[in-house]
């Protein structure tokens, strides 16, 4: 035996992980020798005392006669030694084994009622001298179908995801630990780090890095949103109650393309405390490297750069989903197709959109010439963006008049394609839109009639998102019915809806847009990746029955100390 193996003589248990590759030709058959061989050593190891346990995968197979091997294999032993024509007969012959098969998920391993009766089922089994063979159960299995083969990746990019999770939480509590002046140095080195290395990160990439690091730094500059008091409450004498803020936890971002989104978000992260994993497009992975190169080298050893990881393969990202215990939100940016595929993945909070179908209603009383302007930019500026303006209303009060004619000829001359509902397709002889909940993402755009304000709500509820919404008049009082009854993130009078940004709120960045209505909604910068943590001070209270307590629940002032709790370590 080779004596860097001659432990294993005194082992008790042995796990055998199976993967395609082993029992697999390169034509993708099966390879009865090895088959054979492996059934033979198993059976040997049976009979010499020891206990033996087969682990198999819902990723082995992937293209490669999948189903066939796994009910192979996972059949019992006894079954192998029935005749079949696909076996070799020697390996049938040589087997004298009874097995077990036992269908988990991964999930079922958080439960510890399940891993104890689990373990007692394996105890027995094993006594009994019946291996038991792991597999997967695919029928409840919350894993999407498989890239590749497990003996190539499943185990370790697995554990990688749990590992980047696990890191990232770590660090974000020694970041949390620091002070506020602290936190905000950090920010300013990256902002710093970012400029030094110009040179080395347009090579990949023709960001404006000036603008980026100057963004940094005015969140830099911001109010440290860390363990701000939002409450005080005097729940009786020498017991005082204080609502804070505090970081949630770790968030997972899936973005596509746009390198400076990594910047933006990983500078957030930064400011709220908060762990990060980022996954970018593959259209920007080489960009992506180099920025999180330069951003974690400028996180101080006393935090870890672990803080923001990197996941560098798609095929990490269902593990990534599957850990709620460990991720608190997930933001996807992206396409309709990502954000809605993300939710239905995961059991973590997901925070975003899936459409950002933006109205903008003119009503009868607006000035058409401000019409123009506002729904000009709404669609023109930045077609693909997610607040530019996907349908325009109009009150029917304005067909056919002069300053409607005017502002459609515009968008026309502006290279904008129209389609109408059934009104205005007829009134104004364009092809009908493919439907009212569409977001083109391009110059063009939807266009209806409606019979009045009430009607623009209407349809802006029925075919909307809520995402952002705008009504161009001069009439306030229907302005204010407008903005108090669309039930959308955002809410316009009188304005383009490309307002609708982190930036150009004042937020200092964002990760996203929200249209959920629970925790942030519309543009989400630091105090969205925030969440809430109750403090309570006494000297000695017990409830014991409320006896001697006498509650007074007097509202307390808010104070500018508190930040010095949240700098001890």
């Amino acid at each position: 035996m080779d004596p860097s193996r001659s432990f294993i003589k005194d082992v008790k248990r042995i796990i055998i992980k199976v993967g395609t590759a082993v029992v697999t030709r390169a034509d993708g058959r099966l390879a009865l020798g090895r088959l054979g061989a492996l059934c033979e050593q198993v059976k040997e190891l049976n009979s010499s005392g020891f206990e033996v346990i087969l682990v198999t995968s819902g990723a082995v197979g992937a293209g490669r006669q999948r189903l066939r091997f796994r009910k192979l294999v996972n059949s019992s032993f006894a079954d192998l030694q029935k005749p079949q024509v696909e076996l070799d007969g020697k390996a049938c012959a040589a087997l004298d084994v009874t097995s077990s098969q036992l269908l988990v998920t991964d999930s079922d391993f958080k439960d510890p009622n399940f891993r104890m009766q689990l373990c007692q089922t394996v105890k027995s089994l094993l006594a009994l001298k019946v291996i038991p063979v792991f597999n997967e159960n695919d029928a409840i299995s919350t894993r999407r179908a498989p890239y590749e083969d497990a003996s190539k990746w499943a185990l370790p990019k697995e554990v990688s995801a749990r590992c980047m999770a696990v890191s990232a939480r770590e660090c974000s509590r020694r970041l949390q630990s620091l002070s506020s002046e602290e936190r905000k140095k950090i920010l300013l080195d990256i902002a710093n780090a970012l400029e030094a290395n110009e040179k080395l990160i347009r090579i990949e990439n023709e960001a404006d890095i000036s603008f980026l690091a100057n963004s940094i730094r005015v969140l830099a500059d911001m109010e440290d949103p860390i363990c701000r008091v939002l409450k005080r409450t005097e729940l009786a004498d020498g017991l005082i109650l204080e609502k804070t803020s505090c970081p949630l936890g770790v968030l997972l971002i899936v973005f596509e393309s746009r390198p400076d989104a990594l910047v933006q978000i990983a500078s957030l992260a930064v400011r709220s405390g908060n762990g990060l994993l980022l996954k970018g497009g593959k259209e920007a992975m080489r960009s992506n490297a180099i920025l999180h190169k330069v951003i974690t080298g400028a996180i101080p050893d006393v935090v870890g750069e672990k803080l923001i990881g990197l996941v560098t393969s798609r095929d990490e990202i269902p593990d990534l989903l599957k850990l709620d215990d460990v991720i608190d939100l997930v933001i996807p940016r992206g396409s309709n197709k990502l954000v809605t595929q993300i939710k239905e993945s995961t059991k973590i909070p997901v925070l975003g959109h899936a459409d950002g179908i933006c109205h903008v209603y003119i009503d009868k009383s607006a000035d058409m010439q401000m019409a123009k302007c506002i729904v000009l930019d709404a669609k023109t500026d930045y077609p693909a963006a997610c607040n530019a303006m996907e349908t325009l209303l109009v009150h029917k009060d304005l067909l056919k008049t002069e300053g409607l004619n005017d502002l459609l000829t515009e968008l026309k001359s502006e290279g904008v394609a129209l389609y109408g509902g059934s009104i205005a397709s007829l009134e104004y002889g364009i092809p009908e839109a493919p439907s009212f909940h569409h977001e083109y993402n391009s110059m063009a755009c939807t266009i209806e009639v409606v019979d009045d304000i009430h009607s623009a709500i209407d349809h802006i509820h029925q075919y909307g998102s809520a995402h952002t919404d705008c009504i161009v008049t001069e009439d306030l009082a229907a302005a204010e019915i407008f903005l108090h009854q669309v039930d959308s993130a955002a809410v316009f009078h009188n304005a383009s809806t490309r307002f609708c940004d982190g930036a150009r709120f004042g937020l200092g960045a964002e990760v996203g847009i929200s249209t959920s209505r629970i925790h942030a909604r519309g543009p989400v910068g630091v105090e969205g990746l925030l969440t809430t943590r109750w403090i309570l001070r006494g000297n000695g209270q017990v409830v014991d029955g409320d006896k001697g307590v006498v509650y007074t629940h007097r509202n307390l002032p808010l104070y500018c100390c508190y930040q010095a709790y949240c700098s001890i370590p």
